[in-house]
């Protein structure tokens, strides 16, 4: 993935979640997907596909378990 590709995926998500603390941070080594951060925050990965003559991009969010509120703690929302 290019700095280019890795830019426009940025603003893309800037845009869509209203949020200019997002970034995609290039990888550490060649091979390893980018990083998607949230105000310094490493929150996920970034993935190319090229298939077919077109290109998409994946994210993979990761949320741990201690960054969570605790169970008593989360709004519940009636159904």
């Amino acid at each position: 993935m290019t700095r280019t590709d890795m830019e426009r995926v940025e603003a893309y998500l800037r845009r869509l979640f209203g949020c200019p603390g997002v970034r995609v941070v290039a990888p550490a080594k060649a091979g390893l997907p980018a990083e998607i951060a949230v105000n310094n925050e490493v929150i996920g990965t970034l993935y190319e596909d090229r298939e077919e003559g077109e290109t998409s991009y994946a994210i993979h969010i990761t949320v741990l378990e201690e960054d969570l509120p605790p169970a008593d703690a989360a709004p519940h929302r009636g159904r």
